[in-house]
Parts: structure tokens; sequence; C-alpha cells
């Protein structure tokens, strides 16, 4: 099988895309589309975004020390595309895009995670570095919050319900059928059975 060597580039794909919310120390709400976020750490959990350091919502999260990662479903699109397009700079685009702010939760202060979006990360920066670009804020996350629909009769979160959006290189794309699960490969042919019709699609 032969390759083509290409220039370095940001070529990890697909990746989630997220509503990074945060808001001044007034209380004004603002939202960023953000597609450079990730899993740093499981314990303690810590999370990262990447936003340009000219961003309105680069300079309310550095003030303020804190932001939401709200993942985003299919219904909330729209909305997640006008604001990466748009700038807080210039107007409400939470009210614009028929968003709306909740309370700040799981301890934080500023912060409103938004109505709607199926789970919510609630973070604390911990440290921010600057790469060049982009600025990447290294946050601990201090509380998940998620929609109580998508809670079944076990506890468990059924992220399928979610209908999650993901981004590859200018394009959102809707998740597919699920393939396997974390270990399927070694799974003995009951569990493998059993595991896999629990990932179906729910009518």
């Amino acid at each position: 099988m032969s390759y083509q060597s290409l220039r370095p580039g940001t070529l990890l794909s697909p990746v989630p895309a997220v509503l990074v919310s945060c808001a001044d120390r007034d209380g004004r709400a603002n939202a960023l589309a953000v597609a450079w976020a990730g899993i740093l750490c499981s314990d303690p959990p810590v999370c990262s975004v990447s936003i340009r350091p000219e961003r309105y919502s680069h300079g309310l999260i550095r003030d303020t020390g804190e932001f939401v990662i709200n993942l985003c479903g299919q219904e909330m699109l729209a909305a997640l595309d006008y604001c990466g397009v748009r700038s807080g700079r210039n107007e409400d685009k939470l009210a614009a895009c028929g968003l709306r702010a909740l309370p700040p939760a799981g301890g934080l202060s500023f912060a409103p995670p938004l109505d709607g979006a199926p789970l919510q990360l609630c973070c604390r920066v911990q440290q921010v570095v600057p790469l060049g670009s982009h600025d990447l804020f290294m946050a601990r996350i201090v509380s998940v919050q998620v929609r109580g629909d998508l809670m079944d009769e076990k506890g468990s979160i059924d992220l399928v319900k979610a209908s999650l959006v993901a981004y590859s290189h200018g394009v959102y794309h809707a998740l597919g059928d699920a393939l396997g699960f974390f270990g399927f490969s070694v799974a003995s042919p009951k569990a493998l059975k059993r595991r896999m019709a629990q990932l179906k699609p729910r009518p």
C-alpha cells in the first residue's frame, strides 16, 4: 500500500463539535464553537480546548478561569455553526440563535451551561499554554450535567439518543451505527451478542 507525504497539518479527524460557553464577571454570556477539544486525563478529570487569542471568548475565559463544554446534538447544529462564524463582541449570539444560558452549575461562578445540550462539562482552568495560532486551556472538569431524557432505567447515559455531532475538516457529520465497544475483540460470543444488541438505536 502506497502513501503520499503531505506538509504538517491538523488532519486529526473526526473531532467533537462542541459549544464552549462562558461569561464575563457581570454575567453576560457568550458561546463559541470549538472543534479542538479533548480529554487529557481521567483521574483527575482534565480536558482542554484550544482558542485563538483574538476570539472574544478567549478573554472572558482567561479572566474568569471558567468555561462549559456543551456537547451538541443534531438539533443544535445551526446554533453551533452560527456561534462559530459570528463574534460575541458584535451581538448577543445566544439570543440570535435561540440558545438559553442556565445559571452556573457544578461550583462555577460565571460560566453558564446551555439549555438543551445533551451533556455539559463544567470546567475550571488550571493552565493556559500559548502554542502559536491558538492558546491551549487545560481545565479540571468539576461537574458533568446530563440531560434527563438521556438517562435510562439503570442510571446509564444513552449517548445514541443524544444524536451527537462530529466535525471533519469543515464538514459536520452525524455519528453512524455503533461498530463495537471497548474490549469487543476479546469478548465472549455471548457477551458480544448482548452488548452489540444494547448499542443498537432505540425506536
